[in-house]
């Protein structure tokens, strides 16, 4: 089996929008069963949407808006990025940095009404929950970060996508032996996102506070007054299961 150490990065917007942003570049690099490397894909990406990349993109990736504007098209990029990985004929394991980048892919797959099949089966890793389970770490840290922890030095630029899986290859090999690998994974899709997943954990918190035993509906009566985000069935189911959990920690 291959690992395949695989980052993006995508173009963001300063203002609110109905539009996604989308994958802008995909690096990756390919490491044999023994760590060692042995070959690697980029490509850059044209975005349907905010194809001018605005300052904070342009300033954070260094990526030139002139190759952006001759770059392919998500379908022909994913494509051909799929056919390398297939060179790997036992298999492959996904490495990311995050949980990010497996979401970003799988919503520009279906964004362009391709098969997500092969994504939503694949098995990734999450490294950076990796290397913070190994090195008893409670907060995340970005790759520069790790590279610091680990004492190994940088190289090329930070925030493009085949650079920081180069970098990200490195940090996988130094801690290699301390991963545990069963808790590689498939990608689940989630309909909340963080800050109505804390409203539900600040809730349970605020009536243990006040000797209230915390039930869901006390927590969707009292601390969601904007019902009209849940009116998807699937985050109000995600949310309350959440909800559970929560209290089985208890």
């Amino acid at each position: 089996m291959d690992y395949i150490i695989l980052d993006i990065e995508f173009n963001g917007r300063k203002f609110a929008s109905e539009h996604p942003m989308e994958v802008i570049e995909i690096g990756a690099v390919r490491l044999d069963s023994s760590l060692q490397y042995k070959d690697e894909f980029s490509s850059l990406i044209k975005p349907i949407y905010f194809s001018t990349l605005n300052s904070f993109i342009k300033k954070k990736t260094g990526i030139p808006q002139e190759e952006i504007d001759i770059a392919a098209r998500f379908p022909k990029v994913i494509t051909a990025f799929r056919e390398w990985l297939d060179l790997s004929t036992d298999g492959v394991l996904l490495l990311t940095w995050g949980g990010e980048d497996m979401k970003r892919i799988i919503q520009d797959v279906r964004m362009h009404k391709m098969d997500d099949s092969y994504w939503m089966s694949a098995t990734y890793f999450d490294l950076l929950k990796g290397v913070l389970r190994a090195r008893g770490l409670s907060n995340d840290i970005s790759v520069e970060g790790a590279m610091a922890l680990f004492e190994l030095e940088p190289s090329g630029s930070a925030h493009r996508a085949l650079d920081d899986a180069k970098m990200t290859s490195e940090i996988f090999r130094a801690v290699f032996k301390d991963l545990d690998f069963e808790r590689s994974q498939h990608y689940v899709d989630t309909f909340s996102n963080a800050k109505e997943r804390k409203t539900v954990k600040v809730a349970i918190k605020a009536m243990n506070s006040q000797k209230i035993v915390p039930t869901w509906d006390l927590v969707l009566e009292h601390y969601f007054s904007d019902k009209t985000t849940l009116v998807d069935p699937r985050k109000l189911e995600e949310l309350q299961n959440y909800f559970a959990a929560q209290m089985g920690q208890k």
